[in-house]
């Protein structure tokens, strides 16, 4: 399971979303984020599937590779629909057995909140996937830098974030490696309940911190040998520069905000 986690990983490419500037990218991925929860009817829905799809499509990226980042949440997903299913009152019942009522409502309620959890890491697994952690430090620095004139640590906070994203994978393969080093020595991961199962993990978790607390300490060593003293006196090597790419893209998701925000709001109130 913890190989499907797409979310911190980066596959090179030279597709129209590689080749965008990174704030782009980061305002826009906000931007779908709140627009996937701000939506509230047929239309809002059927337009955020399509541009999934879209920017699915335009990445370059395998459905299935992205996909994958999905089945680490069917747990989640399986309980907050249930949740949903027979929690949520509604005028339609459907079933009724005894106090539980599975009603048409309910249903409906659980299939919004799957799509919106799928749909929002989809979107944000398409922003790693399709940019480096320096260019994505680069592009967070770049837009908080107004926060810098209220003595905010900007440079810091960014490096910080980026670290955690690129040290996702590098944690997960790890941790892929400790259990079948574990099962090989008879440890057992996949028999009884649920209780039994997260017991199992104790014994995973204590060479996984040490081993990023290594890494970690051995990245702060490689950084300190290079001299490094955050955003004082630093050049790049590329430097960031919005193309007719970005252009093009603002162009488009701009006109799909506009039609979005008209059949979410102005056609509900007609």
């Amino acid at each position: 399971m913890v190989r499907n986690i797409t979310m911190g990983q980066y596959i090179p490419g030279n597709s129209i979303l590689h080749r965008a500037d990174p704030r782009t990218k980061i305002i826009w991925t906000v931007l779908l984020l709140v627009m996937l929860f701000t939506a509230n009817n047929v239309y809002g829905y059927v337009m955020m599937l399509a541009l999934v799809g879209i920017i699915l499509t335009v990445s370059e990226i395998r459905i299935s590779y992205t996909l994958r980042g999905i089945k680490p949440l069917l747990v989640i997903l399986v309980i907050t629909s249930a949740i949903n299913i027979f929690a949520y009152q509604g005028n339609t019942v459907l079933v009724s057995v005894g106090a539980l009522k599975i009603t048409l409502e309910g249903i409906l309620q659980a299939v919004i909140i799957s799509v919106r959890l799928s749909l929002m890491v989809i979107i944000g697994s398409v922003l790693t996937l399709t940019t480096t952690p320096i260019a994505l430090t680069d592009g967070l620095e770049k837009l908080m830098m107004p926060l810098k004139k209220i003595k905010v640590p900007v440079h810091e906070m960014a490096m910080m974030m980026s670290i955690a994203l690129r040290f996702i994978p590098t944690l997960l393969e790890e941790t892929d490696r400790i259990i079948k080093a574990q099962s090989s020595r008879g440890a057992d991961f996949d028999t009884g309940n649920f209780i039994d199962k997260a017991k199992s993990f104790i014994p995973v978790l204590i060479p996984l911190f040490i081993s990023a607390f290594k890494r970690a300490e051995e990245l702060a060593i490689a950084m300190e040998s290079r001299c490094y003293r955050g955003d004082v006196g630093r050049t790049r090597m590329k430097e960031l520069a919005y193309t007719s790419v970005d252009r093009n893209i603002n162009i488009f998701l701009t006109g799909f905000l506009i039609v979005f925000i008209i059949s979410t709001f102005v056609v509900q109130s007609i």
